[in-house]
């Protein structure tokens, strides 16, 4: 794959992870004063960095395999493989009710996200902008 199509694939699932995030954080505060609810967040970036930090960490000699029951001493994770995932926090609780919704955490990292989802489209729109200023030329 080449490097163009990789960066647009990578700031489209970027963006597709902040499109659930937002979503997962409209229902964070919209149940905020429910007794008992836990609030969800999402799981995407770290895995995302996991799997692009494998393409990096080759080692200088890779064993090769002789049966399909040995180990591999290296496997590389295919960055498309890594999902969104919603993730409970049953752990802490900030209300008396049970709930852990802290509606102003909540409404700063609303904010975050959309910052962020701003600066993805704005990088998406300069990938395509590179590539209009080569057909042009």
């Amino acid at each position: 794959m080449n490097a163009f199509a990789k960066t647009v694939d990578l700031l489209h699932r970027a963006m597709d992870a902040n499109v659930v995030r937002r979503s997962v954080i409209a229902n964070n505060i919209t149940n905020a004063n429910v007794p008992g609810f836990k609030r969800s967040i999402v799981n995407f970036e770290s895995e995302l960095k996991r799997a692009l930090d494998t393409e990096k960490q080759k080692p200088a000699l890779e064993l090769t395999l002789t049966d399909p029951k040995h180990i591999p001493n290296y496997r590389e994770r295919d960055y498309r493989d890594v999902q969104i995932r919603r993730v409970l926090d049953y752990t802490s609780t900030y209300n008396n009710n049970g709930s852990n919704v802290d509606p102003e955490q909540e409404f700063m990292a609303a904010t975050e996200n959309q910052m962020t989802y701003n600066m993805l489209a704005q990088a998406a729109t300069f990938e395509f902008s590179q590539i209009n200023q080569v057909l042009r030329s």
